[in-house]
């Protein structure tokens, strides 16, 4: 008889023990929704982390620059851009995706020593063809390693666009997979349709049966 007191007994502080812990257990709270930036004038959109902030314009305003918040006076050492970088031209003198990494590259290898390229990859960004190229330098001036990961998109008329990383090479791993997002996220808008592509049929004028019909 104790023994099945002593059984009852466990099982009823084991329930309350439960319940303690449901009710003290906090809410998960839902994520931050991140933010979304569009450039004006109809230009590309993307979304990037509620936590960065941006930074200001570069390439003459057709792009900007995005950082993680950090105090005032410390200096930046993770940064995003996203730019256009080559404007519209006719294909033949338009310099293509290949043309603006070998441009890329070429900067790098000026503004570093040891250079490396780590990895190139054909892509697609908002159903338009890209691509990736990814390096490793020594700022010559600083002496700080950079690694630089940087996509190029080619728009509609053989404009270049560009999302590029920049960081040290030990916070890569944290920050390849936020990029990676930034770069899913980014679009051009619809292009508009013609004019009276769905608009009302033209009535067609039906003869006047009062007016004499040549033969």
């Amino acid at each position: 008889m104790r023994v099945v007191v002593r059984v009852a007994m466990a099982a009823v502080i084991s329930v309350q023990a439960v319940g303690a812990v449901a009710q003290t257990a906090k809410p998960a709270h839902p994520a931050t929704p991140w933010k979304r930036y569009c450039q004006p004038d109809g230009g590309f959109c993307f979304k990037y982390p509620p936590s960065w902030r941006m930074m200001g314009d570069i390439y003459g305003g057709n792009g900007v620059m995005i950082a993680p918040a950090q105090k005032d006076e410390q200096p930046v050492s993770d940064e995003i851009t996203v730019a256009m970088v080559a404007p519209p031209k006719d294909a033949d003198e338009a310099l293509g995706l290949e043309g603006i990494i070998q441009q890329a590259a070429a900067g790098m290898r000026d503004a570093g020593q040891n250079f490396q390229t780590l990895q190139r990859q054909q892509r697609t960004v908002d159903a338009k063809p890209a691509e990736m190229l990814k390096a490793q330098y020594r700022d010559k001036a600083t002496g700080h390693d950079w690694i630089e990961e940087l996509v190029f998109i080619e728009g509609p008329d053989n404009e270049i666009y560009s999302v590029a990383l920049k960081t040290m090479p030990e916070n890569m791993p944290k920050l390849e997979p936020l990029f990676a997002e930034v770069v899913r996220s980014w679009t051009l808008p619809e292009p508009e349709p013609p004019a009276n592509a769905n608009g009302p049929e033209q009535a067609v004028p039906t003869p006047n049966p009062s007016t004499p019909q040549s033969h």
